[in-house]
């Protein structure tokens, strides 16, 4: 992707503005991470699982489409070496476009959703969901640019800020009794208030689409980079729509809440961390050691912070979901131990992600993707035969398979340093899952009040680190590691 006008970071700078970068993100992420946790906390007592249920039926069908509106755009642009204005211009109004018709689809197909699930509330749902497509559109561009030009602190503003307020609106509909519709109005305050936020901080406006401007490779990036996304989204959601339509909306909402309990920390981490490493790697792909270094402290931080964090919740989510989230969601418990499980092999596969990014490998991850999605499909339709708690296992067996293979793949198309990246993920799978089984025996051990369960439960956890720290050299220089991020950010400074 080639262009007269490069309006990347000087690369003398990168190393700093890297490391800055992933301090502000860091940031961002965890006020991000607080807001949504919370917004679980409030909405999980204000609302029931049947109107999450219902929400669920209509975000898991039509989730997909907001795969294809971004169309891999978004990270072809931030990929590309060079941008032109006016192939920056034509981005915006592609990605536009596709989202002005994918609502249009989604707002015509809101009768054949309620249809399939045998639920008449998810016609307006589905309607009202429709005009984000369109929103979201229109502001993948400008967070690209923003992106581009290593500018994470407006990212991370527009990440808050829409946060914020859509969980705002939605606790006073919720407040004011409207149910489900707390939700539908959440999402849309979210893609207004992103747009609005975004789209201030890129301060430019697109010029007309510009037929002369080369956007092959773009397109072609993206294509192979959605297609890539599609079949993920369609191995994480497919489980969703099985129950939804065997069980019900309740069944669903249950398995809803402990999936994005999942997923919350896994995209508040792995999405920012790719939002940094992206344009830092794709500078460095023609520096090998740097390349390779950079990735190995990328995935330390990645799978360190991911590893012990769901580690702890597996090992307590008794007394964690009950006390936080009430005693409606008590049957949630087993179905999140469960998938966090999965979601421990999911991150550590997560590095070679970033590899096929950075390196333009996008048809290979197609194919990739392709297998490995069809195989984690295939693992949860054998488990949806027993049920939401089937749908789990399968899920998590299927991560746990596609993660060797991601290894493996990635070793034979690329010379990514595999064997230290299974080394990196191994280690912090050991230390964790050691602490994460003594936290569990100890709570269960001390019986009592479940806030007794917890204190005794993450105290062990604690000592079990620390003496993990003391006695095991390798697991020290990564917590070191992990501490000294920015001074190790730095030294993936480039050199022209």
């Amino acid at each position: 992707m080639t262009s007269s006008t490069p309006p990347s970071p000087p690369q003398r700078s990168l190393g700093s503005r890297a490391a800055g970068g992933a301090a502000v993100t860091m940031l961002g992420q965890s006020a991000k991470m607080v807001v949504q946790f919370g917004g679980i906390i409030l909405l999980a007592r204000l609302l029931t699982p049947y109107d999450y249920g219902l929400m669920a039926m209509v975000t898991a069908i039509v989730g997909a489409a907001e795969i294809l509106r971004d169309f891999g755009l978004s990270a072809a642009a931030v990929q590309a070496k060079h941008v032109s204005r006016e192939q920056r211009d034509n981005l915006f109004w592609i990605n536009s476009g596709i989202g002005l018709l994918l609502s249009l689809v989604v707002f015509a197909s809101a009768h054949l959703i309620a249809n399939f699930y045998k639920e008449p509330a998810l016609v307006t749902i589905s309607q009202a969901l429709a005009v984000t497509f369109l929103i979201n559109g229109m502001t993948t561009q400008y967070r690209a640019h923003l992106s581009r030009g290593l500018h994470f602190g407006q990212v991370a503003l527009s990440d808050v800020g829409s946060q914020v307020l859509g969980l705002g609106a939605a606790v006073a509909a919720a407040l004011l009794g409207w149910g489900y519709w707390a939700l539908v109005v959440q999402q849309v305050v979210q893609a207004i208030v992103n747009f609005v936020i975004a789209a201030s901080c890129a301060r430019w406006l697109p010029g007309g689409y510009q037929r002369s401007a080369p956007m092959r490779d773009f397109m072609n990036f993206g294509w192979n980079l959605m297609a890539a996304q599609l079949l993920g989204y369609a191995s994480r959601n497919v489980g969703q729509v099985i129950i939804g339509w065997r069980t019900g909306p309740d069944a669903l909402g249950l398995y809803n809440r402990a999936f994005q309990l999942l997923m919350m920390p896994l995209n508040q981490i792995n999405a920012p961390a790719t939002s940094v490493a992206l344009p830092v790697l794709s500078q460095l792909q023609d520096d090998r050691e740097r390349f390779s270094a950079f990735l190995l402290r990328g995935q330390t931080v990645m799978v360190h912070l991911i590893f012990a964090l769901f580690s702890f919740a597996c090992a307590l989510a008794m007394p964690l979901i009950v006390l936080v989230l009430g005693e409606q969601w008590r049957e949630a418990v087993p179905l999140f131990q469960v998938l966090t499980l999965g979601g421990i092999f999911q991150t550590a596969a997560y590095a070679t992600y970033w590899v096929f990014l950075a390196r333009g490998l996008m048809r290979a991850q197609l194919v990739y993707s392709l297998v490995s999605r069809v195989l984690l499909i295939a693992c949860i339709f054998v488990g949806s035969r027993w049920g939401a708690m089937g749908v789990a296992i399968g899920y998590s067996f299927g991560l746990l398979l596609t993660w060797p293979l991601s290894l493996i793949w990635i070793g034979k198309i690329s010379d990514a340093p595999v064997g230290a990246l299974f080394t990196n993920a191994m280690r912090a799978m050991t230390a964790y899952g050691i602490a994460g089984g003594c936290a569990y025996y100890a709570s269960i051990t001390v019986g009592g009040p479940l806030w007794e369960q917890l204190a005794v439960g993450a105290a062990a956890m604690a000592a079990v680190c620390l003496l993990a720290l003391a006695i095991w050299p390798a697991f020290r220089r990564d917590v070191i590691a992990i501490i000294n991020i920015r001074r190790l950010l730095m030294q993936a400074k480039a050199r022209r």
